[in-house]
């Protein structure tokens, strides 16, 4: 079901990815990475902005090898002047832009007396900070061009806080109350400007390996993973569908973890400080590199994950609808499984 707009908005115009011109800020690696090489794949002009101008210049290099149309721009999205930078170079190559993908963000791992708060204000400058700048320039823009879509990439922790990244889950709390509030302020002046929520669950990215860690062991992800493709199409759904849902939850997993937090929350209190502190450490010491304060300068789409990991999420196709009614089946099944779990939990 599509998001349901007031009377008085116009809504933008269904575009195909052929004809527009993407923003992706976090393009050097992992989700941002991805989604910009599918939508080069698939026609658009893409424009990626990240810190890693190395990662950058290989990226862009790549996409015009296989025929592609890229631009980059070397911008730390947590100052406001390095984003309207990002807007220039698009408008000065492209004409301007369709789309625009808030997807920089970098987490720390540790419990929250562990965490020193310059180290959450960094986090902050560039998950909260960055993506609500990229979101206003973006939606001044679109309202001048006459339309187009902004995508903000939260979490599944915008709506369940986990335990060992406290931080990262606040400031994704805050971009959920951000974007959210941008969505019905744009509806309400009826600008035709679509805002998506696209809240991943654990995605196989280098995001453990990016993060600030003050564990004693190397971080993690909590099972189930799914690969960054999951994302990267969810994204590229909702800036070709303006009747998009507002906020769209990418790998069923994460979903199962929001509904029990939402309906049982004690019990999911309970699941984190039992299972979720070991799920999220690996039995080795951690390495000391980050990416908190400087760029990785890593082109990697995939991180270290040694886990399974999910090529697709049926849960999302089946909530955006592109799935047909013969493995609904499955999904049942799956839900049975999945309550089976919650009886155990409760036993446990």
């Amino acid at each position: 079901m599509g998001r349901l707009l007031s009377p008085s908005t116009t809504a933008p115009e269904a575009k195909p990815l052929e004809d527009q011109t993407v923003v992706i800020t976090g393009a050097s690696s992992g989700i941002g990475l991805t989604t910009a090489r599918m939508a080069a794949d698939r026609g658009a002009r893409v424009v990626l902005a990240a810190r890693s101008e190395n990662a950058l210049r290989e990226a862009v290099a790549d996409i015009d090898a296989e025929g592609g149309d890229a631009e980059y721009v070397v911008a730390d999205v947590g100052d406001r002047e390095d984003v309207r930078e990002i807007v220039r170079v698009a408008e000065e190559t492209y004409g301007g832009f369709d789309t625009w993908v808030n997807g920089a963000g970098v987490s720390i791992y540790g419990e929250l007396e562990e965490v020193p708060v310059e180290e959450m204000r960094r986090q902050f400058d560039t998950n909260v900070w960055g993506l609500l700048y990229g979101s206003l320039e973006a939606a001044d823009h679109l309202r001048e061009r006459g339309g187009g879509t902004i995508v903000n990439v939260g979490s599944i922790v915008s709506e369940r806080a986990i335990v060992l990244q406290g931080s990262y889950s606040a400031s994704k709390h805050a971009v959920k109350a951000f974007t959210d509030t941008l969505r019905m302020e744009l509806e309400k002046d009826g600008a035709p400007v679509s805002v998506t929520l696209v809240k991943p669950s654990a995605i196989d990215t280098p995001f453990a390996e990016h993060a600030r860690n003050h564990m004693d062991s190397e971080a993690t992800l909590p099972p189930p993973v799914y690969a960054p493709e999951t994302v990267g199409r969810t994204i590229l759904e909702a800036a070709t569908d303006p009747d998009a849902d507002a906020e769209i939850t990418v790998g069923g997993g994460g979903k199962n973890m929001i509904v029990l937090g939402r309906f049982a929350s004690r019990l999911m209190d309970r699941l984190m400080e039992t299972l979720f502190y070991r799920l999220q450490r690996q039995d080795r010491p951690p390495t000391d590199r980050d990416a908190l304060e400087e760029p990785s300068e890593d082109l990697a789409q995939r991180g270290g994950y040694e886990g399974h990991v999910v090529d697709s999420s049926l849960y999302t196709r089946l909530r955006q609808g592109r799935i047909d009614s013969k493995t609904v089946a499955g999904v049942l099944a799956a839900t049975g499984a999945y309550a089976a779990y919650r009886r155990l939990a409760r036993r446990a």
